[in-house]
Order: structure tokens, then sequence, then C-alpha cells
């Protein structure tokens, strides 16, 4: 069974025993350590492999987001605040969710199921020669080869992955599907796009003309993308 090495992070009492008394319950959950502060949560870190941290975002000395900022490789991050108005910072970061205080514990095991399903996706077993994937749309599981997908586009908790005839829906976040194409054949060239290198037909300005459309270039990725794009052009 997956095991999630798993830390808190929480300088309130209350609620720091409120979500250990929550994760105790869940099998699959392993507690590696509880930290009051970052800088405790920081060492912890540096002396273990950690895959899952709840970390609160109002501490002293280091909020929860300075802290995450300041990681270079974080583990999967579950926030908890009683403000509502961090959670477009929050999911900036990337982190794997946000919970509002006080939160119930179905809405807690929704959050640590989402970890466990997409830690499965990262570490599943390395295709054998395999020239396609599958991803869930609706109640079924629809079959894509990778080279017929052209882009994807990312829509907060679902990404649509278009090919030249179809687009598929599905429940996943960008970074699960950046990591299940092959890294040689896409680039990511926005926070909300991901594009087959292949069915870029031109660059105008800072978008990318994909499959007839217009695909925006972020401006901090722009030199890296024309770099990579004109040298693999090169003959």
């Amino acid at each position: 069974m997956i095991q999630l090495k798993t830390i808190v992070v929480e300088d309130e009492p209350l609620a720091r025993e409120g979500l250990l008394s929550y994760l105790s319950q869940i099998d699959f959950i392993q507690m590696k350590g509880v930290c009051e502060d970052a800088l405790q949560a920081n060492q912890l870190l540096a002396s273990q492999p950690i895959d899952l941290m709840f970390l609160d975002i109002q501490m002293p000395r280091l909020t929860g987001i300075e802290f995450l900022k300041s990681l270079k490789q974080p583990p999967m991050v579950v926030m908890t605040t009683a403000y509502p108005n961090f959670a477009l910072q929050g999911y900036e970061l990337d982190v794997m969710d946000y919970l509002i205080k006080p939160f119930p514990f179905e809405r807690l095991l929704k959050s640590v199921n989402k970890a466990r399903d997409f830690y499965q996706l990262k570490n599943r077993p390395a295709p054998q020669a395999s020239d396609f994937f599958f991803v869930k749309c609706d109640h079924r599981y629809e079959k894509i080869f990778y080279r017929d997908v052209i882009y994807v586009e990312g829509m907060e908790n679902y990404v649509v992955i278009y090919t030249p005839v179809q687009k598929f829906v599905t429940l996943m976040r960008m970074k699960a599907i950046e990591e299940l194409l092959p890294q040689a054949d896409f680039i990511r060239t926005h926070k909300s796009y991901l594009v087959a290198v292949n069915a870029i037909a031109s660059i105008d300005g800072s978008d990318l003309i994909v499959g007839g459309k217009h695909l925006p270039i972020s401006r901090d990725k722009k030199p890296e993308i024309m770099e990579r794009l004109l040298r693999e052009k090169k003959p």
C-alpha cells in the first residue's frame, strides 16, 4: 500500500491537534513530523524525504507562502488558512489543495485522496515502448496517441487535450499531464498551455500558431522557448 510521508506545519495548537486527529484516521498517511513554524519545517525537509506537507499560511517570522517560495523542490502541498483571500497565491505556487479553516473531515479526505492519486500517477512504472495513454473523461477512459496531441490547455483542476479532430476534458492538473507527455516532444509555453513542438506552425510576436489557434507565450518563458525552437529547427 502507498504510504505518503507527511508533515504538518501549523503554529496554532488547537488547529494542529485537530488536523493530526483527522490525519490519524487515514491509513495511507504516514506522519513524519509536526512543526510549529517554517524554520522547523525547513530543518525537517532537509533531513528526510517528504511526500506531502500541510502548510499553514499565517505563521510568525515566515509565512507559509514565503516559505514555499524559498523551496527549490517542495513536496506536494496542501495549504491551510482561515483567510480565503490567499487562495490565488496558493494556486499560483501549484499547491495540491487549499483548505479554509475550519474544514470538515470529508474535505480533508478529498485533499489527501487527490495527493495520493497524483503520487500514484507521478510514480507509475515507466511505459514499455507505449505510444498512447488513457485519460478519464466523464465516466469512460479515452485512448489518446501521443502523436495526435497538438496542445493542452489548463483550466483550474481540469485540462483540455486537443487533437486535430477532437478535444478531451479530464480532471487533471497541468503538472500531471506535463509529466505524462514526452518532454522531448512537448514544451510548456505558458502556465496554462503545453504545446507539441511539431504542431507549431509559426511564431507571431508573443504567440505560437498551433492548429490555427494563437496560443500565448509567457514573457518569462519566451527566451528559453525561442532558443529551444530555433535550435531544434536548425539542420
